[in-house]
C-alpha cells in the first residue's frame, strides 16, 4: 500500500509545483477571488490552497490512470 500511494503522490506532486508555477504566473492572487466576495486571501494563502487543490486533482488522475491500467482477472 505504501509503494502504492508513493507511485501516485510523489509524480502528482511534482506535476502540481509545475502547475502552480504555471498557474500563478499567469494569475496574480490578488485578483482572485471566490464568488465575487470582497475578501482578499494573502499571497501565501493563495499559493498554499492552490497547491493542494492542485495536487490533489494531480492525485486523482494518476489514481485513475493506475486504477484504469490494471488488467481485468480472468475468471475461471
Amino acid at each position: 500500500m505504501r509503494r502504492l500511494l508513493m507511485i501516485v503522490l510523489w509524480p502528482s506532486f511534482l506535476a502540481a509545483i509545475v502547475a502552480e508555477g504555471l498557474f500563478f504566473s499567469v494569475f496574480d492572487p490578488y485578483l482572485l477571488t471566490f464568488s465575487n466576495s470582497k475578501a482578499v486571501l494573502q499571497p501565501m494563502a493563495a499559493y498554499t490552497i492552490g497547491f493542494f487543490a492542485l495536487w490533489l486533482f494531480c492525485a486523482l488522475s494518476s489514481f485513475l490512470t493506475l486504477y484504469l491500467n490494471e488488467e481485468p482477472k480472468k475468471a475461471g
